[in-house]
């Protein structure tokens, strides 16, 4: 790999391991394993858990968008978050504070790049990637937040900084963003909704479901990046 290659990638742009399913998926049984034999299950009822996080009334859900919306503009992994989210806030009201979080950090690190630090972020988003990205955005506008948030091509920190460099609209980023980043957090919000269920050894249909919608979110982008990688699209980039 270049110099140019590795300085375009940035902080937060790790390639990803093919064994991280399988580390999660090991991880996951040896939880509910050791939940079912250290008799813990018992303090992970979610009827519980939701009640003492209501305890502190409007303060829990405050504090929550406050540090999700944080996460991208510290470069934080905003996954485990989202996780905490949908357990500690169920399906619904799990979605709805996980969007907005993320919308805000999203925009903040938007308004960063365009008029706070933009000389810092150009330094750092540099090379043939990032100028497409550019060129593309001047060409097609909002149409390219929404591709990008549908179809990851790039590293979701650096994403939303990269924007601020562009000439697309805030108000089109920001309405693009929140649509298109809904499918995916409503999909591992219902499945961590029901995550505690699993660690005591119960296999819900919120599961199933949140299951079936992390696959349908996972597995589209990746075939639509295949195709268009013969075509020579603009997912193609890597």
């Amino acid at each position: 790999m270049s110099r140019q290659e590795n300085h375009m990638k940035g902080p937060g742009a790790r390639q990803k391991s093919p064994w991280q399913p399988v580390i999660l998926i090991a991880l996951v049984a040896f939880a509910v394993a050791g939940v079912q034999l250290s008799g813990a299950r018992e303090y992970l009822q979610q009827d519980r858990l939701r009640a003492l996080i209501g305890s502190y009334g409007t303060l829990a859900p405050v504090i929550y968008v406050l540090i999700y919306s944080l996460a991208p503009v510290l470069f934080l992994p905003a996954l485990p978050l989202t996780l905490v989210g949908g357990i500690v806030f169920g399906p619904l009201w799990g979605v709805v504070y996980t969007i907005v979080g993320a919308t805000t950090g999203a925009s903040l690190a938007f308004l960063a790049a365009r008029y706070a630090a933009r000389d810092w972020v150009a330094a750092r988003l540099t090379g043939a990637k990032w100028e497409r990205l550019d060129s593309e955005v001047a060409q097609h506008g909002w149409k390219v937040v929404a591709f990008t948030r549908l179809i990851p091509a790039f590293p979701f920190n650096l994403l939303n900084y990269a924007f601020g460099l562009t000439k697309v609209r805030f108000a089109h980023y920001l309405l693009a963003s929140f649509v298109c980043m809904l499918p995916a957090t409503v999909a591992f919000i219902v499945f961590s909704s029901s995550l505690l269920d699993l660690l005591g050894g119960r296999v819900s249909p919120a599961l199933l479901a949140g299951i079936s919608l992390i696959l349908v979110v996972v597995l589209v982008p990746v075939c639509y990046r295949r195709r268009k990688a013969r075509q020579g699209g603009f997912a193609a980039t890597e």
